[in-house]
């Protein structure tokens, strides 16, 4: 009797154990990086998604890499309408919709890495977090990339250097201060600029040291202009979660949700300045010249930036002068 007592108590267990596999739901992460090649971003999210499932709350995450779910910049409308639940986004991609989030690509407002990070516990990340949460979406882990500059046609260091080059600019900030440099723009997704320069569409380019090696830019560019330690170029591609996936899970849910997504950001914080290196590493190896910008020329484009892309975003943004002071007040 009591053997059997025993088996039935195994069976029940096992019966419970069963349903509770049954039940668990799949979460849907999409990214535009490409998946399985050594991109710390797509890395970043798939330690999330082993992180979310050890935690055994009835949770899984399938990850879609590549835009092989949702197009670039249609991840934050999905996302906000609770169709899709997880993205690692650059949020510039979403100032068309909420034009603050252009704060988070500014022209030389970051500088560097270690700097970054304290800007993640300042007011003015406060400020943006709060307007994510406004818009349908919630921060589980921040991350911020640097970037760089390259050209298929001369170095570029000062502005007088980009004069006459049709370049892609990660957003309308840098749009508005290459302008005022001289430039020529031609918008697309960091994704695109492989076939937009291979097709005579573009000469130059920024974007982040990720994407400058994930999408093999190598094999189309002369010169790379390296970060360094005065560094113009760093984007915001935090992980996000829809609002509406958030709200309805339970708090041992939510609590193992912002458990992973911190294991996430320690993850990519280690990664994120190795990835300057591994570009100029590899641009090096495929035989592009690497050059560094130098402190007169990042100060030059910095009065440019001022005087365009600062002052447009302070004069046709809600808070935006605020937004920027809050920036520039971090040491």
């Amino acid at each position: 009797m009591k053997l059997g007592l025993s088996s039935l108590a195994g069976m029940l267990a096992a019966s419970i154990a069963l349903t509770g596999l049954a039940q668990a739901e799949t979460l849907k992460a999409s990214h535009q990086f490409p998946g399985g090649k050594g991109d710390a971003r797509d890395e970043m999210v798939q330690l999330f998604a082993k992180e979310l499932a050890a935690a055994d709350v009835g949770l899984d995450v399938q990850v879609y890499p590549g835009q092989s779910l949702y197009k670039a910049k249609e991840q934050w409308g999905a996302l906000t309408k609770g169709q899709l639940d997880i993205t690692s986004f650059p949020l510039d991609y979403a100032s068309g919709r909420v034009p603050q989030f252009s704060a988070t690509l500014m022209p030389g407002l970051v500088r560097n890495h270690d700097r970054a990070k304290r800007l993640n516990s300042s007011p003015f990340m406060a400020e943006i977090k709060k307007l994510i949460e406004d818009n349908g979406a919630i921060v589980i882990a921040d991350a911020w990339l640097g970037g760089a500059f390259a050209s298929k046609k001369n170095c570029i260091t000062s502005p007088e250097s980009i004069k006459g080059q049709v370049t892609r600019a990660a957003g309308p900030a840098f749009e508005q201060m290459l302008v005022g440099a001289g430039a020529s723009i031609s918008s697309m997704a960091s994704s695109e600029i492989y076939t937009g320069m291979q097709t005579g569409v573009l000469d130059a380019t920024n974007t982040s040291s990720g994407s400058f090696v994930s999408y093999r830019l190598y094999e189309q560019v002369t010169c790379l202009t390296e970060p360094g330690e005065n560094s113009l170029w760093f984007m915001y591609e935090p992980m996000l979660i829809s609002k509406e996936t958030y709200d309805r899970l339970t708090p041992e849910q939510q609590e193992a949700v912002m458990a992973a997504g911190k294991k996430a950001e320690e993850y990519f914080d280690k990664e994120a300045a190795g990835l300057d290196d591994k570009m100029v590493e590899t641009f090096k190896q495929a035989g592009v010249e690497v050059v560094s910008m130098s402190k007169e020329d990042y100060d030059a484009w910095l009065a440019i930036a001022k005087e365009t892309a600062y002052k447009e975003f302070a004069e046709k943004v809600d808070g935006g002068q605020k937004l920027i002071d809050d920036a520039l007040a971090v040491e």
